[in-house]
């Protein structure tokens, strides 16, 4: 089972996160979130020994001078949450970097989406919302695609994480569940949350 937590705060979050051996960190990079990190913390992260974590920058159509300007050495994969096609998805992988495409579902057909983008490392389905944390249709879940790149974000919480891996979801991404406040994550949660997949797991 694979975890990632998004929104993080460079300065706050990420020792936690590494701690407890989340596998993907991720820092929101669009203007409009209230998870947005500033270009400035960027370089914070470099202080990390990451261990067996990665860091993901979370983007929106991002272009190859801001990739360059900020990403570059800083993280290991990129997230697309635009209308980026597969051959932007080449070009940005060629830069270096591993690909987390999103696929917004709001019905079955498109799910299918999927398919367009095989080149990219990872897989998201996520609800329409862009962190409105909107909950995912539980009659979909069944349809998506089973494996390990496959990831789903929506209202997962520990209360539900053990029946949604029941339907064969195995990599999960969280934000606002694990927050107090908007924007805040509450490390109770966070420590919580781990400890319920590790319950899982075991």
């Amino acid at each position: 089972m694979k975890i990632k937590i998004c929104g993080l705060n460079p300065s706050r979050d990420v020792k936690l996160c590494i701690d407890l051996k989340v596998n993907y960190l991720g820092f929101v990079f669009y203007e409009k979130s209230p998870r947005n990190i500033s270009l400035s913390d960027i370089k914070i992260l470099s202080n990390y020994d990451k261990k067996s974590s990665n860091f993901v920058a979370v983007t929106v159509n991002p272009s190859d001078e801001f990739i360059k300007k900020n990403l570059i050495g800083n993280f290991d994969f990129i997230q697309l949450h635009g209308s980026e096609t597969k051959k932007r998805i080449m070009e940005i992988k060629n830069m270096g970097f591993k690909i987390i495409k999103a696929i917004k579902v709001w019905s079955i057909q498109d799910i299918d989406k999927y398919k367009e983008f095989e080149n990219a490392d990872i897989i998201l389905f996520d609800t329409p919302g862009m962190e409105k944390s909107l909950e995912f249709p539980k009659n979909l879940i069944t349809k998506l695609p089973i494996g390990a790149k496959y990831a789903l974000a929506g209202s997962i919480s520990e209360d539900n994480v053990e029946n949604i891996c029941k339907l064969g979801v195995n990599f999960f991404d969280l934000s606002s569940n694990l927050e107090s406040q908007l924007g805040y994550k509450d490390h109770h949660k966070i420590k919580s949350f781990i400890n319920k997949v590790n319950e899982i797991k075991n």
